[in-house]
């Protein structure tokens, strides 16, 4: 950085050269697979450049989830947990459309599991607040409900990408959004 605290060109293109190249490369092989050696030669830089602005893949990768994490929650910011998740569930199947292939590889892919872990206890602990007009519910119960939203979200989600994304966008949240807040009681005609 320089003196007034914003990120010199340089700093920015090749921060923007090395994400782009590692989303490539997330959306071909899996994270495990992927080393800096191979991201350095794709991106056309020194190890040394990349070792400049991260300490390891894992570092880039927490990067990119946080910052996919905070415009989730910018998104919903207005929203109230559990109340408003009918426009929560939208936006969460909004916003994976959004991120393309590269969203639906940190979701969906086996060995990604702790990825999407990561990404929904991020995004959890930062709007789930315990619900203040209703202080009887158990902290618990409350943490039940959470994981339940959260893992069933995600799960129905990489249950649809798996299918070929067979039913339609529209259709898919609003199926998911009548199984999260009314239970599978709600599909009985």
């Amino acid at each position: 950085m320089n003196a007034s605290g914003k990120e010199d060109l340089r700093v920015q293109r090749t921060k923007e050269i090395i994400r782009r190249t590692f989303t490539e490369m997330i959306c071909e092989m899996d994270y495990e697979q992927i080393t800096i050696k191979e991201l350095t030669e794709r991106a056309r830089i020194n190890r040394k450049t990349f070792y400049l602005h991260y300490n390891g893949m894992d570092d880039l990768l927490r990067e990119m989830q946080n910052e996919m994490a905070q415009e989730f929650i910018q998104r919903t910011q207005n929203l109230e947990r559990p109340r408003d998740m009918d426009k929560i569930t939208r936006e969460f199947f909004l916003r994976s459309e959004e991120l393309g292939k590269f969203g639906e590889r940190l979701l969906c892919c086996g060995n990604y599991h702790y990825i999407s872990r990561r990404i929904t206890n991020d995004i959890l602990g930062q709007t789930w607040e315990k619900d203040k007009e209703r202080p009887e519910i158990d902290p618990y119960v409350h943490n039940i409900l959470k994981a339940f939203v959260a893992q069933s979200t995600i799960e129905i989600y990489k249950q649809w990408v798996a299918d070929g994304r067979k039913i339609p966008l529209e259709q898919m949240i609003e199926l998911t959004t009548n199984l999260i807040c009314n239970g599978i009681r709600s599909l009985d005609h």
